[in-house]
């Protein structure tokens, strides 16, 4: 089969890229490069630069290229942001994605995989999170994500479409250095950036419900996440209007003092955190329920914690060279 992926030069989308053709499928990267690096794009692979708003690109590039899947990373992704320009987030993560389908179905795709989140939970207040936890977004940006999916899911039941949403929890670590996430938005290379600017990390309440008093979330190496979609994509072939949802992580809680804890072992470091008032919305525990997706995809994570942040740091110090201590 050929792949399109669109967002195929972000973060994420380059190690679904490196993961599919590494395991023999062809790939073809559409991505507009608002955020996208596209020397991140391997030279074999095709980089058609465009808009999942642009109707008649899409189309061209699906006939050409001949693709029979799609897997759909492309999208706005900061919560914050989300609250602060929700109309940008609706056209650019639905509509988008609705102009998408429209193309995917008019050119007889067969299968599509869908970019979700476990923003799409909210604060669900449970050990584990299943997908059958019920579903109460807190930002523009997990209503886009819940709304995606309610969209893939009916394209699937009305046109044969066979679909699967993957909702991510908690991503880091990277496959080589040079395909790291270059943004600080999440909280590894939030610390990375106190820790080489002198600065101690910050905790954001410290009086949860927890066993230590500060969240607790499931954090996956974005190498098994890109792996788990070459899974998924393979379960959709050959497998008209399948509809599957599945979360993507380990189901084991790290706490923010332990990742911390671990981000100063790794890198050397030895600065403890200053605890600051809770954000507004943070949940106490966000874990994975992985059932679903190891019975149905034989898909298990491989790495740990230590192998995330240990790549994580290579990453970070590869994009800032200048942070190196001799």
């Amino acid at each position: 089969m050929t792949w399109l992926i669109t967002g195929g030069a972000g973060y994420i989308g380059a190690h679904v890229v490196r993961a599919m053709t590494g395991a023999g499928e062809r790939a073809v990267v559409y991505d507009d490069l608002s955020t996208g690096i596209a020397a991140r794009v391997p030279d074999t692979v095709p980089l058609v630069v465009g808009s999942t708003l642009d109707g008649p690109r899409l189309a061209r590039t699906l006939a050409e290229h001949e693709v029979t899947g799609v897997v759909h990373l492309a999208a706005k992704k900061q919560v914050g942001e989300s609250v602060d320009r929700p109309l940008e987030y609706y056209r650019d993560n639905v509509e988008g994605l609705r102009v998408l389908l429209e193309a995917v179905t008019a050119a007889g795709v067969g299968a599509f995989v869908f970019s979700s989140s476990a923003a799409v939970y909210g604060m669900p207040d449970v050990e584990l999170v299943t997908e059958e936890t019920p579903c109460a977004p807190m930002s523009p940006y997990g209503e886009t994500k819940l709304a995606g999916e309610w969209l893939v899911r009916a394209t699937g039941r009305a046109t044969g479409l066979a679909t699967a949403s993957l909702r991510y929890f908690n991503v880091a670590g990277a496959a080589a250095p040079e395909l790291a996430d270059t943004g600080v938005y999440n909280l590894v290379p939030m610390v990375f950036e106190r820790l080489t600017q002198d600065t101690p990390p910050r905790v954001f309440g410290d009086d949860y419900p927890t066993p230590d008093g500060t969240c607790v979330r499931d954090y996956i190496h974005v190498v098994d996440l890109a792996d788990a979609h070459v899974a998924t994509a393979r379960a959709l072939r050959g497998s008209p209007g399948l509809a599957r949802t599945l979360n993507i992580g380990r189901g084991e809680g790290v706490s923010v003092r332990e990742m911390i804890d671990t981000i100063n072992a790794v890198t050397g470091y030895d600065r403890p955190p200053t605890v600051t008032p809770r954000r507004p919305g943070d949940p106490a525990r966000v874990v994975a329920s992985a059932d679903r997706v190891r019975t149905e995809l034989a898909w298990k994570a491989r790495h740990d914690l230590h192998d995330m942040i240990t790549s994580a740091w290579a990453g970070w110090l590869h994009h800032h060279p200048e942070a190196a201590r001799a």
